[in-house]
């Protein structure tokens, strides 16, 4: 029996993908080096690794690569406060779920930026805890940021449920034991989910799986 909901946030809560995608490939054409969309998805969606590794290999210096990466994530907050950002279905789900299990998000989003992006969404009150990059050692898809939101849930690991729309979540949801459903994005449409609990079209689709 499922008591606990672990959501994912960019690209499954948060339509945030793309704009992080181009804050990062704009910034690196500026010491001219391309960012495609499959470079992208590979090294952000699928490793988990960034692309500050094409910067070293082109010769820049450590404190040039954080310049840069100063710059994009500048860049990338402004990009934020330009247009909606809530994904179609969201709160009426939040809405629907609420009250009836533990939810969480676990996000590989710096702290700075998730609250950026929920100033408007009305999001937060429907979640009992948020952990953002800041809040545990290794990244998805190390399985630490999951094994630490079954603690914060207070649920056993067979209880909890982790919702995720990339392949690197849905490897950290896997390794720390745990039921996933994916809902791909428009970035993840084309990647790996064998052995995935579920695949959804869509978020609302999730309701009728409970």
């Amino acid at each position: 029996m499922i008591k606990a909901i672990f959501w994912d946030n960019d690209g499954v809560l948060v339509d945030t993908e793309r704009l992080y995608f181009r804050a990062t490939q704009q910034v690196l054409a500026t010491v001219g080096i391309p960012l495609t969309t499959a470079q992208y998805i590979d090294f952000f969606l699928v490793q988990g690794t960034g692309a500050w590794h094409l910067a070293a290999a082109q010769g820049l210096s450590p404190s040039a690569i954080e310049q840069l990466r100063h710059e994009r994530n500048t860049l990338y907050r402004t990009l934020l406060g330009q247009e909606p950002l809530l994904l179609a279905g969201v709160r009426e789900v939040l809405h629907a779920l609420h009250g009836i299990y533990v939810m969480g998000i676990v996000t590989s989003s710096e702290h700075d930026h998730f609250a950026r992006i929920h100033q408007t969404t009305g999001l937060l009150p429907y979640f009992h805890f948020v952990l953002t990059a800041g809040d545990y050692t290794h990244s998805k898809p190390h399985p630490e940021p999951y094994r630490l939101a079954v603690e914060r849930s207070g649920c056993r690991q067979e209880e909890c449920l982790v919702i995720e729309d990339s392949e690197r979540g849905f490897r950290a949801a896997q390794a720390a034991g745990l039921r996933c459903i994916v809902v791909p994005s428009e970035f993840t449409r084309g990647s790996n989910f064998a052995g995935a609990y579920k695949v959804l079209g869509n978020l609302t689709e999730l309701l009728t799986e409970l």
